[in-house]
């Protein structure tokens, strides 16, 4: 079994560790619960870290990151720009460094392609301005600030990369999706490898599915490889190139998320496979709402699920 996370390069020539721990704690804030996840999760070895500012436990991640004791430059920090700030880039990206109390962040993601009105909170529609284009086009200039040594994008599909990957000056670095063995969005990785874009996933072990951490496939790889179907996962992401950022407050968790058995060609074909039985090919979160994830239709986001959640 691998204790240590290998690394990935980016399409700007900085690398990313393989494996992190993200941030959102199932609701914004979790002030003393993220700090104290985030805390341990230093402790043992993590030194990629992933909140965003809608989580809104960014002062606590920044606590945590100087109570750890760890020098900044060996820490990959991750944060996302909130919706009601697409218009607002740099005042937003400000915020974020304030609050996370740093002088820069490794990797500063669009958090979503839909943007939300500051004074309403109405959801904007895909023509409306700031368009996602937009808003890129002024997270490209972030970068001559030196204050941010990447940028990419989250939930962007292969229809909205398409259209903003002809005006970009700068190719996204990442793009971070929901992605695990009943979701493993296999077509939308080759896409962006083909273009460049590493792929993070979020919600990595599908928020511990027991249908998915029981299936026969996992647990005959993890009984040969004398591991949890947890390792047997993480060793999944990394033979594919893929980052992951999973979750848990739970410390024996974190530690398993943290390792990955190698895996076989063979392995990772029968892991592709699990999504194929019926009713397992699926999301595993909670935001989509008759057919509409934050405002936006399946088809305005370019994602192929029924309005249940289950994919075509």
């Amino acid at each position: 079994m691998a204790t240590s996370v290998p690394t990935f390069s980016l399409n700007n020539g900085t690398t990313i560790p393989a494996i992190g721990v993200g941030c959102w704690m199932g609701s914004p804030g979790g002030a003393d619960d993220v700090r104290e996840m985030v805390e341990y999760a230093l402790k043992i070895g993590y030194r990629h870290i992933d909140t965003a500012y809608s989580y809104e436990n960014e002062v606590d991640v920044g606590k945590a990151i100087r109570n750890s004791g760890i020098p900044r430059d060996q820490i990959y920090l991750v944060t996302k720009l909130g919706d009601a700030y697409h218009g607002r880039v740099q005042e937003a990206f400000d915020i974020s460094l304030k609050q996370l109390g740093v002088d820069y962040v490794d990797l500063y993601l669009l958090h979503w392609p839909q943007a939300k009105d500051p004074e309403t909170g109405r959801v904007l529609q895909p023509t409306e301005s700031p368009t996602f284009v937009e808003t890129w086009q002024a997270m490209e200039k972030l970068l001559d600030t030196g204050k941010v040594k990447s940028i990419g994008v989250s939930n962007f599909s292969e229809k909205n990369l398409d259209i903003l990957l002809p005006q970009a000056k700068v190719v996204p670095a990442v793009n971070q999706v929901e992605m695990h063995p009943l979701l493993p969005q296999l077509e939308l990785l080759e896409y962006c490898k083909k273009k460049g874009i590493l792929v993070t996933a979020w919600s990595p072990v599908a928020r511990g599915a027991r249908d998915l951490l029981e299936h026969a496939s996992l647990k005959k790889i993890s009984a040969r490889l004398e591991c949890e179907p947890v390792q047997v996962i993480m060793g999944w992401f990394i033979k594919k190139g893929v980052v992951a950022i999973p979750k848990s407050a739970n410390q024996a968790r974190l530690q398993q998320n943290l390792t990955h058995v190698n895996i076989s060609d063979e392995d990772e074909t029968d892991i592709d496979a699990i999504h194929k039985a019926p009713g397992m090919h699926r999301t595993a979160t909670d935001i989509h709402i008759d057919g509409k994830v934050i405002g936006w239709t399946y088809e305005q986001l370019g994602w192929p699920f029924t309005k249940d959640g289950v994919v075509w």
